[in-house]
């Protein structure tokens, strides 16, 4: 029986920037959380739901993003003693968290918008205005931080924190829209109205940051991967007769990690078929973390040889002694 544990130092599936994401995170949240103080004032002098939504959307989204800030951290920690995969999966949950807390959110403002339709108040419709476009230019320097940062990487739990961020571009333009309604129309309606879509556009990208954080606990493969082909490619090796016990998993934002069981001919060199495996595994797939057990496939047929043959085993000259009289 032969083992073989590949781990590459880098991972192919598109590895992030985690010192670059850390920067932007940390900028992205002393904006955010900043502007979302202004907001929850301005909105509560100028009486503007859409605008009071918005800051509470900036704040949680602060908290979202620090949440996001401290698990990019933990994911730098090297691996050890009991946390053999170090700390991945905590930005997996991160992730998870910020998709569940944009989801709560965008419950909230609906609940709040739906109730300000029956009975729309005048709000300060240019004030709402300026505040909405300093709110673009405050989000949407978080989001281009966020975006350069991000690069060609999959960095799920950067993309959670890019989700919030880009909701709040949306619902600060939401509010600028608002405003110059109830300053050309004097429509008030429009600002709860307003608060209604974004919770909506809100919700509709939020789905995904919890539905593949929840898949990738679940461990199931990683998206794109064909299972069954790999099996196939495997099991074409040469020496290989049996595939079993093929599983991918993600562990965190590009490392996925591959364990299998090859059954192979007795005549099969074990090491080199471990090495065209690995190989294998990581050109074709872009998998640079596997484990590979290889067993020699006992179940040829028991030879019989007649009387006298002479490639029969040699009759014992010697009796058989039981151990305990050994």
């Amino acid at each position: 029986m032969a083992h073989g544990h590949s781990h590459a130092p880098g991972h192919a599936r598109g590895a992030p920037d985690r010192a670059g994401a850390r920067r932007a995170l940390t900028l992205t949240l002393v904006l955010t959380t900043g502007f979302g103080v202004a907001q929850a004032i301005g909105g509560y002098l100028l009486g503007s739901v859409a605008l009071v939504a918005d800051s509470g959307h900036n704040l949680s989204d602060g908290l979202a993003i620090g949440l996001a800030l401290v698990a990019a951290r933990l994911v730098g920690q090297r691996a050890g003693g009991r946390r053999t995969f170090g700390w991945g999966r905590v930005e997996i949950l991160a992730a998870l968290v910020n998709g569940l807390l944009l989801i709560a959110l965008a419950a909230t403002i609906a609940v709040a918008a739906i109730g300000r339709l029956t009975s729309p108040a005048t709000v300060g419709g240019a004030g709402m205005a300026a505040f909405g476009v300093v709110g673009i230019a405050a989000n949407g320097a978080g989001v281009v931080a966020m975006l350069r940062a991000r690069g060609a990487g999959n960095d799920l739990n950067l993309r959670g924190a890019l989700l919030h961020t880009a909701a709040d571009v949306l619902a600060s333009a939401g509010v600028v829209v608002a405003g110059l309604l109830q300053v050309s129309f004097g429509w008030n309606a429009a600002d709860p109205l307003v608060a209604l879509a974004v919770s909506v556009l809100i919700a509709a990208s939020s789905w995904s940051l919890v539905a593949e954080p929840v898949s990738i606990l679940l461990e199931r493969a990683p998206e794109g991967t064909d299972v069954a082909l790999i099996g196939t490619v495997l099991a074409a090796l040469p020496g290989v007769r049996e595939v079993h016990d093929l599983h991918v998993w993600t562990i965190t934002t590009g490392f996925d990690a591959l364990s299998v069981h090859l059954v192979v001919r007795p005549s099969t060199d074990q090491h080199q078929l471990l090495h065209q495996a690995e190989q294998e595994i990581r050109s074709a797939f872009g998998i640079t973390h596997s484990t590979i057990q290889v067993d020699i496939d006992h179940r040829t047929p028991l030879t019989i040889h007649r009387k006298g043959c002479p490639g029969a085993p040699k009759p014992r000259t010697t009796p058989l002694v039981p151990p305990d009289q050994r």
